[in-house]
């Protein structure tokens, strides 16, 4: 059974940095993609990164140039640095592992406020 686990998550002032931990564990063969979402109460979850086996990256538009995100080399582990933060970076972030099916963590709280 595949677990994901998060951490990392926190309270962070305006312009802080954070970074996130993601570890999969299980029955995990190879090195799969693997990606970072957020959710605010009220919305809909949003895509923020995504990493391939390869170890190329994309970045939606909103964390751009401000995030890094990236693996261990036995590619179950990631992490998503962001820095320069805002506020509407506040949420609770969530890693995703894509093997044939999509295995969610519980997701992890990051607070932006002074």
């Amino acid at each position: 059974q595949l677990q994901l686990v998060e951490s990392g998550g926190g309270l962070v002032q305006p312009g802080g940095s954070l970074r996130l931990s993601c570890a999969a564990s299980g029955s995990i063969f190879g090195i799969y993609p693997m990606g970072w979402y957020r959710q605010t109460p009220g919305k809909q979850r949003e895509w923020v990164a995504r990493i391939t086996g390869a170890g190329s990256t994309n970045y939606a538009d909103a964390v751009k140039g401000r995030c890094t995100n990236t693996r261990t080399n036995d590619g179950n582990t990631v992490y998503l640095q962001l820095n320069s933060r805002k506020p509407e970076d506040t949420a609770v972030y969530y890693c995703v592992l894509t093997i044939a099916a999509d295995y969610w963590g519980q997701g992890t709280q990051v607070t932006v406020s002074s």
